[in-house]
């Protein structure tokens, strides 16, 4: 359900893109929001919803925290500093919380990815997800338990129309 501003009108959704095939690809088993660090075109291409999650994951090196892959197209109004389309971007995140993805990563198994993009106050963030890989039989498990959610939904739904 869309939120509404003061004088009872919708708001624009802040979503910018979603990794769907992260969800059906890994189990999620923490997430953390972070700032990222973007030039001008890039921020201007990402209100185009122009972003692709093909292959993104994040890192930690030292006390940092990179994103690869992430493919932002370049902008079309865009001139000679137009950026790179895929490049590593810098994520904003506090130390400890950092510290803590780097003790999760490091056990075998784990990894980061990217799970969706927003803005909030007028500033890009990411999510990322610790995630685990699903075998194939959690996959078929996953889509079972969704369409069971969604048969159950449809008897409700109907069930007082006789």
């Amino acid at each position: 359900m869309a939120k509404k501003d003061s004088r009872g009108q919708k708001e624009q959704s802040n979503s910018i893109a979603k990794n769907r095939a992260a969800f059906h690809n890994y189990e999620v088993l923490q997430k953390l929001e972070c700032g990222m660090v973007l030039s001008g075109t890039e921020v201007k291409s990402l209100r185009e919803g122009h972003v692709a999650f093909a292959d993104a994951f994040a890192s930690v090196q030292g006390d940092e925290l990179f994103l690869y892959n992430l493919n932002i197209s370049e902008y079309k109004m865009g001139n000679i500093f137009n950026h790179l389309a895929v490049r590593k971007r810098k994520l904003l995140a506090h130390k400890r919380e950092i510290r803590k993805l780097r003790a999760a990563t490091e056990q075998r198994g784990f990894t980061l990815v990217p799970l969706g993009m927003h803005w909030s106050r007028g500033l890009a963030k990411v999510e990322i997800g610790v995630v685990r890989g699903k075998q194939l039989h959690d996959k078929r498990d996953s889509i079972k338990k969704r369409e069971q959610q969604r048969d159950a939904q449809r008897v409700m739904r109907n069930y007082g129309k006789g």
